[in-house]
């Protein structure tokens, strides 16, 4: 057990991708806006906040991530699948904090350039990619599902260890 993977059934990993992934989503849906005309100027300043909102969240979650996929075993289609997930949302990240770096400059001009847009796509398609696989992590590899189906709701929400819970996790 390590606090920063969390408890059995209530990894860490997952809910941090909604802070970082909602970061970048709403980035790129910014940049589209400004490209587009609509509040140009007010939607390429939120387009570049946003990115920054989804890499520094992205700290946290590649963290914890990280310590989920030390706990595979080495060669396993599991281990396969979350390091094609992992490599993907870690290219992604490099075109987010390209188009972070180069977009400054669209920031403070307060309108997303071509550029800037064909990168902040090109993360967000890898992203998509990547969360689909890591998707398939819990749903089809079943990492870190404890299959309680039967558990009281009053014990299967609250992130704690009790014997069924850690008999689960074996």
């Amino acid at each position: 057990m390590n606090p920063l993977r969390g408890f059995p059934g209530h990894p860490s990993h997952p809910p941090l991708t909604d802070v970082t992934i909602g970061g970048y989503t709403f980035g790129t849906i910014a940049a589209i806006l400004s490209k587009a005309g609509v509040a140009e100027h007010a939607f390429a300043q939120a387009w570049w906040l946003a990115l920054l909102v989804g890499a520094g969240s992205s700290l946290l979650t590649v963290s914890t991530g990280f310590l989920d996929w030390l706990k595979i075993s080495s060669g396993t289609p599991l281990w396969r699948t979350a390091t094609i997930h992992a490599l993907t949302n870690a290219v992604a990240s490099v075109f987010f904090v390209v188009a972070i770096v180069f977009g400054h400059d669209d920031y403070t001009g307060h309108a997303v350039h071509t550029s800037s847009l064909i990168l902040t796509i090109v993360g967000f398609a890898l992203l998509l990619a990547g969360g689909t696989m890591g998707g398939s992590i819990t749903y089809v590899h079943g990492m870190r599902v404890l299959n309680l189906v039967d558990e009281p709701t009053s014990r299967a929400i609250v992130p704690s260890m009790h014997d069924e819970k850690e008999r689960a996790s074996e």
